[in-house]
């Protein structure tokens, strides 16, 4: 797909998630690629610095390693016997891994034990994702950031209900769904933001010349 757009000859490519992004920029070393939003990336390889992007890739990051740790705090204060919380996450998302790292660390600190560990990679796993999770009788569930599961957030959102299971969101629009709750970055913010320099582009800036931006508004929607 990411070839296909860049045949079109588009002037810019926005991309929001780590895969698209790197779907665009192994695509195009010419076309100017603006991330709406992105985990690490630095270490995703798709910038050089946050502060000297160099390529063509630029935009704003959510550096998410620390949120999921955060996530999981907030959890425990919801629930405060939490002792087990069931994770959820897209493996094959290369953003991710610090963020389940992050998590780990912050879990310890807590003395929460992750499990399950669940990962799904693509749609046909979350059905025996779902049943792993439902037979480990976890006292929570926890979703890391990605866009994949995101795309399914409604199916996810119905079976943590369906388990009456406490959850934690990397996104607004699981809420919006009807999860129970989340906390992120603004994903308005990150958006406008993009479009921001999507006009300094067209006006003749270079990626390579613009920073890339770390959020500054955090929404804790319950």
């Amino acid at each position: 797909l990411a070839i296909e757009l860049v045949r079109l000859e588009p002037m810019v490519i926005v991309t929001t998630g780590t895969p698209g992004t790197l779907a665009a920029k192994q695509a195009t070393k010419t076309v100017p690629i603006v991330m709406a939003s992105s985990a690490d990336p630095v270490r995703s390889g798709l910038v050089a610095s946050l502060a000297r992007p160099g390529g063509n890739v630029t935009g704003f990051t959510i550096l998410g390693s620390e949120l999921e740790g955060k996530r999981l705090e907030i959890l425990r204060q919801a629930v405060p016997n939490l002792a087990r919380v069931a994770v959820l996450w897209n493996t094959a998302n290369p953003g991710v891994t610090s963020y389940y790292e992050a998590m780990q660390v912050v879990g310890r600190a807590l003395h929460v034990t992750l499990e399950p560990v669940v990962e799904v990679r693509r749609e046909e796993e979350l059905e025996r994702a779902f049943f792993t999770i439902a037979g480990a009788r976890p006292d929570a569930l926890a979703v890391i950031a990605d866009r994949f599961l995101l795309a399914h957030r409604s199916r996810i959102v119905e079976f943590a209900a369906a388990k009456r299971l406490p959850a934690m969101y990397p996104y607004k629009e699981y809420v919006d769904a009807g999860g129970l709750m989340s906390y992120a970055p603004s994903n308005i913010e990150l958006f406008r933001g993009a479009a921001t320099y999507v006009d300094k582009i067209l006006k003749g800036a270079r990626p390579s010349d613009l920073p890339v931006q770390e959020p500054t508004k955090y929404e804790l929607v319950i």
